[in-house]
């Protein structure tokens, strides 16, 4: 991906995160002010799965692209910096899938 490209991206991240923040802004209020039934019953609205499962993921991906630049500018052995990269995706994609399992089960 072009360095371009690349900045582009993790500002779209960063703008979508303002919004979905929200939801877990309001998630968190929620959990310190209600019984485990309330809260159950917020997380099975689709409208707050939803929101609260693509805040795990553009902030998944927002972050590994963030380690991405960081592990790019500060390691210079060309097969350590891809094994880092790939490391850290790997990392983020399973920490984001695992989220999202955990909140869509029923």
């Amino acid at each position: 991906m072009k360095a371009a490209q690349h900045w582009g991206i993790q500002r779209v991240t960063a703008i979508l995160l303002i919004p979905l923040s929200y939801w877990l802004v309001a998630f968190l209020q929620l959990c310190l002010h209600a019984n485990y039934f309330e809260t159950q019953v917020w997380l099975t609205s689709p409208v707050n799965q939803i929101a609260l499962g693509t805040w795990f993921v553009v902030v998944c991906y927002h972050a590994a692209m963030g380690l991405q630049v960081v592990l790019e500018d500060y390691v210079s052995n060309h097969d350590k910096q891809l094994a880092a990269i790939w490391s850290v995706n790997v990392f983020f994609a399973g920490l984001a899938l695992s989220a999202c399992v955990f909140l869509f089960q029923n």
